[in-house]
């Protein structure tokens, strides 16, 4: 047995078991002795929680909270209308769709960490939507989709599954001469490094005309140690490039010194930080959810003119029609006939020539 696979045999989804690494409240152990839903980890993350602190950016993405219960700004059915399930067109439920040319496929529902914010909670963490992700079904609708050249592999973690299913999905899939594009979406790299594998590196490695990409979730800077570093380095090493898709979690990474730390850290074992979402409004989840304009302050107060321009993710929305911008122009305070004013970081206003068009 594998160092990941011994992990995931000690799963820490237990009261016994997570005491073994911090010291629950009162709270938290009422809250998970009555708790129905799924939730839990693994050995090396709950090490990373802090031990007696509650409010700890580590314990609150695991533990659930008493706040799910509320649901004031959480959409009934989220994630049939996020991933666009009640259309016309007839597609097998591992195939989600909000692009012409490219689509998330679902492999799998298990998780090395069961985000207490995620937005397909119904599905992973609930367990109230009902699908069947069966993988040659969705190979064979890729085959016959002509316009699809990107493939999003996802779940749950694709990387859970075994070495020899991995890859099998992506020999199938380029084998598919339409397509151009692999992506893998997983939380592994940083809650269980240990996955990236002698035997994975094979299977992903390699030149091919259809790249491989991985998008991690990182979310705290606390999340970032050396075997994370190594795991990555690992994955570049074999040709595979690595970005990062935070989530906006109030109490998490929602001020200025955390949200700038991550990104600067990121960059420091070689993650480029692609994206920050808006915490979708999936149901339960309103507790983590900040204003939608505090995403565009933080990358306006702590990364644009403070860090390296590579440190700076895109600031998205994801909806039933795609990913939607939210980054207002801070920048161009005002323009004329002959000239547009700017505004840095600092204050400092300076003035470029309007060019007609």
């Amino acid at each position: 047995m594998e160092q990941w696979q011994e992990q995931l045999k000690e799963f820490v989804n237990t009261i016994d078991r997570l005491k073994k690494y911090i010291n629950l409240t009162p709270e938290e152990e009422a809250i998970l002795q009555g708790n129905k839903t799924i939730w839990g980890t693994t050995p090396y993350v709950a090490s990373l929680m802090d031990k007696d602190d509650p409010a700890c950016p580590i314990r609150k993405q695991v533990i659930p909270s008493s706040q799910e219960g509320q649901n004031t700004y959480g959409m009934d059915d989220y994630l049939v209308w996020k991933e666009n399930r009640e259309t016309e067109e007839v597609r097998p439920d591992s195939i989600a769709r909000q692009y012409r040319d490219r689509i998330a496929f679902t492999v799998t529902q298990t998780c090395g960490i069961y985000c207490r914010h995620c937005f397909r909670k119904e599905l992973v963490v609930d367990g109230d939507l009902q699908l069947d992700f069966n993988v040659d079904e969705g190979l064979a609708w890729i085959a016959k989709t002509p316009e699809i050249r990107d493939v999003l592999i996802t779940g749950g973690d694709p990387f859970l599954l075994s070495d020899d299913k991995i890859e099998y999905l992506i020999r199938k899939l380029r084998e598919i001469p339409h397509l151009e594009m692999i992506r893998f979406g997983t939380r592994l790299p940083i809650v269980l490094p240990h996955r990236i594998t002698p035997g994975l590196k094979k299977v992903l490695g390699e030149y091919h005309r259809v790249p491989i990409w991985v998008n991690t979730q990182c979310n705290h800077p606390k999340e970032i140690t050396e075997l994370t570093a190594k795991a990555v380095f690992d994955l570049l090493s074999c040709g595979v490039n690595v970005g990062n898709q935070t989530v906006l979690l109030k109490g998490i990474n929602d001020n200025v010194e955390t949200f700038r730390a991550l990104h600067q850290k990121l960059l420091t074992i070689r993650i480029k930080p692609y994206y920050v979402f808006y915490c979708e409004p999936a149901p339960g989840i309103d507790h983590f959810r900040t204003p939608v304009e505090k995403g565009a302050e933080l990358i306006r107060d702590a990364l644009r003119g403070h860090t390296t321009g590579l440190a700076q993710p895109m600031y998205v929305i994801a909806t039933n029609i795609g990913k939607i911008p939210l980054m207002p122009d801070y920048y161009i305070t005002d323009h004329d006939d002959q000239y547009y004013y700017l505004r840095n970081h600092n204050g400092l206003e300076t003035k470029i020539p309007n060019m007609p068009g």
